[in-house]
């Protein structure tokens, strides 16, 4: 099912100006397109639409050690909740935690690289509020946190 994401402004990289109510189209674990909304509802009519509140933009890269938590689940959710869909090796470096990262879709890199979405790249996506907050999590297409 094609859903498309909506939110005050979109920003297709964080150094990219923002554009209001910019939307990305998202298909399976694929970006089908991004946009002015208006523009992707013509394009996809019927599709499900998920409006936020805040900014949306390319999901993170976690670049530190991932959060204490009782489990490589629960750490692995915890970068999740912070907007984050991909890890760096050095941090992810127990089998328990690739596993954990690899249940969860959630990228293992070998270093940093910048963010962006792209037509047809994976869809990995965040929302923050005007505090910095991550509102949603979107990893591989799929909504993995979203703050009540």
């Amino acid at each position: 099912m094609l859903t498309i994401h909506t939110a005050d402004e979109l920003r297709i990289s964080w150094d990219a100006d923002p554009l209001k109510d910019g939307a990305v189209a998202v298909e399976g674990d694929r970006v089908a397109g991004a946009g002015p909304l208006d523009v992707l509802l013509e394009r996809f009519p019927g599709a499900r639409v998920r409006r936020w509140p805040g900014v949306l933009g390319p999901a993170l890269v976690h670049e530190g050690p991932l959060p204490e938590a009782p489990s490589p689940r629960e750490r692995v959710h915890a970068v999740l909740k912070s907007g984050a869909t991909a890890v760096l090796a050095e941090y992810a470096d127990t089998p328990d935690l690739r596993a954990a990262a690899s249940r969860n879709e959630v990228a293992v890199l070998p270093c940093t690289r910048e963010t962006a979405i792209v037509d047809a790249g994976r869809a990995d996506l965040a929302v923050f509020d005007a505090d910095g907050a991550c509102i949603a999590t979107v990893c591989a297409g799929r909504l993995v946190h979203r703050r009540r």
